[in-house]
């Protein structure tokens, strides 16, 4: 038996395979969480390579308990394994691992993670393997794959985007618009009348990324007002460039059906516009909407409110999910969980001090008008959610230039900020 095998501590490794899927789940809601900063990010994802480590270290033992875990077909499981399996260069593995997301799609995220998470020299051969396949469903793999590194598909792209199968063409129409591909205008043009309407979602929203601001804008205001399953992305995309008056009457939609208000206060955060804070300011003294009312606050004027002292504690009213109770038939998580609780009355003190530095003919993102500059600022020192609208502001500004990832991990965005000039 070799040194490594003696040195193998087998409930130490089924450890780490276990703290890495879960790590990972733990970073698939902090890339998306209004609490996490890009410094907070880089943390988590040195607890998720410290038990990879732990793996990498362990060989072959640590791949049996990997491809054990597999059995859950769970995506975190699926991560592990597919790190191990992508570094290794063990064909054997790397289909072993596709075999379980081929058997369960809804794992596919942990899989393509796992592409984005490995350097570039460990997919040498195996991305292309991937684009080329017969299968619409691993080619839809292929071109996440290689998004998620921003890197062009090229002909496999303009491939997709003819391909008949849906959901191999909405990856690509989402590709062209993360990807910065303005030669593809007229692709995405021609997409816009297509029968379904995910299809013409993903057409126009990447049209606005590329510079479009006609039919496609258009296509998209209504898929706000309309409410519908994309109309948060929708509002991402389109209300930092829509004039005032739209912005005004797409929002009062929204607002005037309590069903959908809280839609309606995240886009006026979106807006950029400082024209909505009074309404925001009003949004803060109801119990159901005061967190994610304070977040767009926080999101126009540059204000934390807990480091800057205008929280609370939520009021017996406030609706904050599941309890403890076991006679509570209540399972929905309270989506703003991670905000904080505005206290109405300092907030609108700060706003009547702060109120003549915002100009009402300008947007401002983070308490600054809106500029490549800031939009930087913001990618380097905002919270997630702000940092995805920074990216947004950037890419709509420089539509040639691929959507900043910050999903990616925390050190290689840090290393591509540092050679990123205003």
């Amino acid at each position: 038996m070799s040194s490594l095998a003696k040195a193998v501590i087998p409930h130490i490794i089924d450890q780490h395979a276990e703290e890495a899927a879960f790590l990972w789940l733990l970073r698939e809601d902090a890339v998306n969480a209004p609490h996490y900063d890009l410094d907070d990010l880089c943390q988590l994802d040195a607890r998720v390579d410290a038990h990879l480590d732990g793996l990498r270290i362990a060989g072959d033992y640590a791949w049996q308990v990997c491809r054990e875990n597999l059995q859950i077909k769970e995506p975190g499981e699926v991560f592990a394994a597919a790190i191990l399996a992508l570094e290794g260069r063990s064909v054997e593995r790397i289909n072993q691992v596709y075999a379980i997301v081929a058997e369960q799609p809804d794992t596919m995220n942990g899989l393509i993670s796992a592409f984005g998470w490995v350097d570039a020299q460990n997919l040498q051969g195996k991305v292309n393997g991937l684009l080329v396949s017969a299968n619409p469903f691993w080619r839809q793999v292929g071109i996440a794959a290689c998004v998620t590194h921003r890197v062009d598909p090229g002909k496999f792209l303009v491939q997709a985007l003819a391909d008949d199968n849906i959901a191999l063409k909405v990856r690509a129409l989402q590709a062209v618009g993360e990807l910065g591909r303005i030669d593809l205008k007229a692709t995405l043009t021609a997409h816009l009348q297509h029968e379904n309407r995910e299809v013409c979602f993903w057409a126009a929203w990447s049209s606005v990324l590329v510079g479009d601001r006609g039919s496609a804008l258009n296509h998209l205001r209504l898929a706000i007002m309309q409410n519908s399953a994309c109309c948060l992305a929708a509002m991402q995309v389109a209300l930092p460039v829509l004039d005032s008056a739209q912005v005004k009457a797409v929002l009062k939609v929204l607002a005037d059906n309590v069903e959908t208000r809280r839609m309606a206060i995240i886009g006026a955060g979106l807006s950029c516009d400082p024209v909505y804070i009074p309404w925001l300011l009003q949004q803060m003294q109801v119990a159901t909407f005061a967190k994610v009312a304070g977040e767009a606050f926080s999101q126009l004027c540059g204000v934390d409110l807990a480091y800057q002292d205008m929280e609370m504690d939520a009021p017996e009213e406030a609706d904050a999910g599941p309890t403890e109770n076991p006679e509570d038939e209540s399972v929905v998580l309270d989506a703003d969980e991670d905000l904080p609780y505005p206290d109405p009355i300092k907030v609108q003190q700060w706003w009547q001090h702060n109120q003549q530095h915002f100009k009402p003919e300008l947007r401002y993102l983070y308490g600054k008008p809106v500029s490549v500059a800031q939009s930087l600022w913001v990618l380097q020192q905002g919270t997630q959610r702000l940092r995805y609208a920074a990216a947004i502001q950037l890419a709509l500004a420089r539509p040639a230039q691929a959507l900043f990832a910050v999903h990616e991990l925390g050190r290689r965005q840090q290393q591509q900020l540092k050679s990123w000039v205003v």
